[in-house]
């Protein structure tokens, strides 16, 4: 970062030296300096909105303008011959409409460059979208403080470049210093987490700072990025997750992941919990699996602080993820209870 700075320096100090020796417009060499500056500053300016550009934009605005320009130089050459004023008419109506194609093609041009199917022509622009936005995966403020993406990522089931944007760890260290300290915990998890990614050997951690000063909320900035670098949000965030899909971005949802691994379990199989706390129903049980699935038993009720096995009923698929129905039947189903395993042994004499 610090060299690119220097670099921009040096050409702005280029730029004002080249126009206070050769004094552009008849000025005098101290304006002239000023005004190389100006123009430097504003080329610099243009440089950075372009960073900020897709490929896809970035070609549909250089094909739009060259068809703008194309387009008023045929229409200059109509108002050469159709108007016969010899006065400075036509020359104002050729440079108007010169910069008025021009314009209208730059934007509109950008505008539609997002439909460019660049990777069906394969070559370099083919290369250049699997080998960055294809593996770029952005990680949102959601995610990183929840902590599985940890453990997601040293499975090695997501590759790619891991892209953290300047905005998330603002907010992540703004979260860090509340003054709730539930938020400030849960910010500095988030932090540790990141250390904790940052340490992985085969994983490449790359921190951007692009943002958008126009746009105020963190969600509606990670989404703007993905559309910059034609890459995917990771999040745990279900609103992000519907606003991302409205604007055509793709998400992968760290919960989505966790539902879908989650063990198939089918009515009529035998399971062994470990009954928490007593349901909504006066017989009911409540017990949780590893992986926080909720496991809802009858009969149970009696049970709470021992192990049974229990008989599946149904299994119901919710968008939280999924909740288990059981039954418990003490005839058939054996107690797990240390106290209660002895007080069977000592009975049948085993």
């Amino acid at each position: 970062m610090f060299d690119l700075l220097l670099i921009r320096c040096l050409f702005v100090l280029l730029l004002a030296l080249c126009a206070w020796f050769f004094q552009p417009l008849q000025l005098a060499p101290a304006p002239a300096a000023g005004f190389g500056v100006v123009l430097g500053s504003a080329i610099l300016l243009f440089e950075i909105r372009l960073r900020r550009m897709s490929l896809k934009r970035l070609i549909g605005a250089a094909i739009g303008s060259i068809l703008g320009i194309l387009g008023a130089f045929l229409i200059s050459m109509v108002l050469r011959q159709a108007v016969t004023d010899s006065s400075s008419t036509i020359p104002f109506l050729q440079i108007a409409t010169l910069l008025l194609m021009g314009y209208v093609g730059l934007a509109t041009g950008a505008n539609k460059g997002d439909l460019l199917n660049l990777s069906a022509l394969g070559g370099v622009f083919g290369e250049a979208k699997s080998q960055n936005g294809s593996t770029f995966k952005i990680l949102d403020t959601s995610v990183i403080i929840d902590g599985r993406i940890a453990d997601v990522l040293e499975t090695g089931f997501l590759d790619g470049v891991m892209v953290i944007p300047q905005f998330v760890l603002r907010e992540l260290q703004m979260v860090a210093d509340s003054s709730d300290s539930l938020k400030r915990n849960r910010g500095r998890r988030g932090l540790d987490i990141l250390q904790r990614i940052q340490k992985m050997p085969n994983l490449h951690i790359q921190i951007v700072e692009d943002d958008f000063p126009l746009v105020k909320e963190v969600d509606l900035k990670l989404i703007e990025l993905a559309k910059m670098y034609d890459c995917k949000i990771v999040t745990n965030d279900f609103n992000l997750n519907k606003v991302a899909q409205l604007h055509g971005v793709p998400v992968l949802n760290i919960n989505e992941l966790a539902n879908a691994m989650r063990p198939v379990v089918l009515p009529g199989e035998l399971m062994r919990v470990f009954i928490l706390k007593e349901g909504k129903e006066p017989t009911q049980g409540v017990a949780y699996l590893d992986d926080g699935t909720m496991v809802v038993v009858d009969n149970a009720r009696r049970m709470i602080s021992k192990t049974i096995d229990i008989s599946v009923t149904s299994v119901l698929q919710t968008t939280a993820g999924k909740m288990i129905f059981g039954r418990f039947d003490d005839r058939t189903h054996a107690v797990h209870d240390p106290k209660h395993m002895g007080k069977e042994t000592a009975a049948t004499g085993v």
